[in-house]
């Protein structure tokens, strides 16, 4: 058997997953939404249901897939120790560009207010009229 890094490795059943996150889907609808063919989907779901990450239920003459948390709970553990980590060094950058911002004194101003450092986005398109 894979291991879950391996499962959701590959970028099809990561788009089946996301998918799932939202509803449970057949077959059909997943093969629609993603353009994939039926034989592309189940074997996907195949590896999926193998793997833990989903089951089915059968509906009518539809069989309907949907997430089960035990394999993403256990992907979420292992992937905290990093988050810690991350979340301390930029906790860090953050404290660096806030002694910076106070220290540094702005040009053309008589003098500085104390108004925190504006947060944003970076990936976030600019408003009219604003520059970077």
């Amino acid at each position: 058997m894979e291991s879950a890094f391996e499962v959701i490795a590959e970028p099809n059943r990561r788009a089946i997953l996301s998918l799932l996150a939202s509803s449970q889907q057949s077959v059909g609808e997943i093969e629609r939404q993603l353009r994939m063919t039926q034989p592309t989907v189940s074997k996907h779901l195949r590896v999926l249901r193998e793997a833990g990450f989903v089951e089915s239920t059968v509906d009518a003459q539809r069989r309907l897939y949907h997430l089960k948390p035990g394999p993403l709970q256990e992907l979420d553990t292992w992937l905290a120790q990093f988050r810690r980590l991350w979340s301390k060094h930029l906790d860090a950058l953050e404290r660096h560009l806030d002694r910076i911002e106070q220290s540094t004194p702005e040009k053309g101003t008589a003098t500085k207010t104390n108004s925190p450092r504006t947060r944003r986005n970076p990936n976030r398109k600019a408003d009219k009229g604003e520059s970077k």
